[in-house]
C-alpha cells in the first residue's frame, strides 16, 4: 500500500522521464572511472587525472547556465535530445583519443554535454507534475539517480576487465538508448509562449530576471554551501581514512552506506516529510550534513565512519527533493530553464572548488580542521535557510505572497508550500 501511494497520481510522461534518467544513470560509467583509466590504464600522473577532472567540471559549469537558457528558447525536449547524443558522442571520442591534449580538450566536452540534461530534465518535471506532487516527483527521479549510480559503480568495474575501450562505448550506448526514450515517449511540455523567455504579461525572463530575484539567488547560494560538503564525501573523506591507516577497501565499505541508504530510504523518507513545512526541513537537513561531516573528526574505524556518512546522508535525503521543489515554487513559469539552470550551476561551482578548497585546507591545517569548518558551514546554512524561511513568511503575511497563487514574476507560491 505505501509504495503503491508513493508512485501513484504522476503522469506517465513523468515516468518516461524516469525511465530515461534510470536508464542514464545505469550507463554512467566513464565518470566513475576517469581517474582510474587515465592513471592505470594510460599511464598518466595523477596531477594530469586532476587536472582532466578540473576541465570536466569546468564544462559543466558553463553548460549549467547555457542549457538552461536552451530549455525555455529551444524547449526541454530538443536540449534534452541534443544533451544527451553529444554526450554519447562525446564518451565514444574519449575512449578513442590518447594524446593528452585532446584528452582534456573531450573530457571538457563530456563535462559540458552531459550535464547540459539537468535544467531541461528539472523543468520538465516541474512542467508535467502538479505543484503538491512535485517533491515526491523529484524524490523519485533522485532516487532513480542514485540506483542507476549503485548498479553502474558495481558494474563497471566488471565491464573494464574486458577493457576500458567498451567502458567508453556502453556508456554512450546507454546515453543512445535514453535519448531515444526521449524522442519515442515524451512530449515536449514548455509552456506556451515561453520561447522567447516572456510570461504572459510580456514581460521579459533572463539571466537578469534570476540573478536580480534575491530570495531565489539567496537559495542557490545556500545550496552551494551544502554542496561543497557533500563533495567532501568522495574528496576529503578518502584522503582523511587513509591518513588512519584505513585502505580503499575501508572507503568503499564506508561509503556504500550512502548510497543503500538513499536508495532504501529515499522514497520512504519523503513521503514522511512532502507536506511538512520545507524550510523547516531544510534548515534541519543543514544541520544534519554540517555536523554529519563535523562528526569525522572523532572517527577512527570503518565503522564509525560509515556511521558518519549515515548522519549526512540523512540530510542529503532530506536536502535534494525538498530543494528542487523549491526551485520550482519560486521559478516563473516561464524561465523555468534558466533559473534550474542557475541552481545546477551551484553543484557545479560546488563540483569545481570543493576538492580544491578541501585538499587545501587538509594540506595546511588537518584533516580535523576541515570537519570543524564543515560544521560550521552546516550551522551558516541552517541559520540562512532559517532566515529566508521568517522572510518569506513575512510576505505572506504583508500579502506579498497568495496562498496557491503566482507572484510578479509568475513564479507559484503558497506559505504552507513554501514556507
Amino acid at each position: 500500500m505505501a509504495a503503491r501511494e508513493s508512485v501513484s497520481g504522476l503522469p506517465p510522461a513523468f515516468w518516461w522521464l524516469w525511465t530515461s534518467t534510470l536508464v542514464n544513470r545505469l550507463g554512467g560509467f566513464v565518470a566513475t572511472f576517469l581517474a582510474m583509466y587515465l592513471t592505470v590504464e594510460r599511464g598518466y600522473s595523477a596531477t594530469f587525472a586532476g587536472l582532466v577532472g578540473a576541465l570536466h567540471g569546468l564544462g559543466a559549469v558553463v553548460s549549467a547556465v547555457v542549457a538552461g537558457v536552451l530549455t525555455d528558447r529551444l524547449g526541454r525536449r530538443p536540449t534534452l535530445l541534443v544533451a544527451q547524443v553529444s554526450t554519447a558522442v562525446t564518451v565514444a571520442v574519449l575512449g578513442f583519443v590518447q594524446d593528452p591534449v585532446a584528452i582534456a580538450a573531450v573530457a571538457c566536452l563530456v563535462g559540458m554535454t552531459s550535464n547540459a540534461s539537468r535544467p531541461a530534465v528539472q523543468a520538465m518535471i516541474a512542467d508535467i507534475v502538479a505543484p503538491e506532487d512535485r517533491v515526491r516527483a523529484f524524490s523519485l527521479n533522485y532516487w532513480a539517480i542514485n540506483l542507476g549510480f549503485t548498479f553502474s559503480a558495481m558494474a563497471a568495474g566488471l565491464i573494464a576487465r574486458n577493457g576500458y575501450l567498451t567502458l567508453f562505448l556502453a556508456d554512450a550506448g546507454m546515453t543512445l538508448l535514453c535519448a531515444l526514450i526521449v524522442f519515442a515517449r515524451l512530449p515536449e511540455s514548455r509552456p506556451e509562449g515561453s520561447g522567447a523567455g516572456r510570461g504572459e504579461d510580456g514581460k521579459g525572463v533572463g539571466l537578469g530576471t534570476v540573478l536580480r530575484d534575491r530570495r531565489f539567488m539567496a537559495v542557490v547560494a545556500l545550496q552551494f554551501l551544502l554542496a561543497t560538503l557533500f563533495q567532501q564525501g568522495s574528496v576529503a573523506l578518502p584522503v582523511a581514512m587513509g591518513a588512519d591507516g584505513l585502505s580503499s577497501t575501508d572507503f568503499g565499505l564506508a561509503i556504500a552506506a550512502n548510497g543503500l541508504l538513499v536508495v532504501a530510504l529515499q522514497i520512504p523518507v519523503t513521503r514522511f516529510i512532502e507536506h511538512r513545512a520545507p524550510m523547516r526541513l531544510l534548515v534541519i537537513s543543514a544541520l544534519l550534513t554540517g555536523y554529519g561531516f563535523g562528526l569525522t573528526a572523532f572517527a577512527g574505524s570503518v565503522g564509525v565512519y560509515a556511521l558518519t556518512v549515515c548522519v549526512w546522508t540523512l540530510g542529503e535525503i532530506i536536502n535534494s527533493p525538498i530543494q528542487m521543489g523549491l526551485v520550482a515554487r519560486l521559478s516563473p513559469v516561464h524561465g523555468r530553464g534558466r533559473y534550474q539552470g542557475m541552481n545546477v550551476l551551484s553543484w557545479s561551482l560546488a563540483s569545481l572548488t570543493a576538492p580544491l578548497a578541501g585538499g587545501a585546507v587538509i594540506d595546511r591545517f588537518g584533516a580535523d580542521a576541515l570537519w570543524a569548518a564543515s560544521a560550521v558551514v552546516g550551522t551558516v546554512a541552517a541559520v540562512g535557510y532559517g532566515v529566508l524561511g521568517r522572510r518569506l513568511r513575512e510576505r505572506v503575511g504583508t500579502g506579498g505572497m497568495e496562498t496557491g497563487g503566482v507572484d510578479a514574476a509568475g513564479a507559484e507560491t503558497g506559505a504552507a508550500a513554501v514556507v
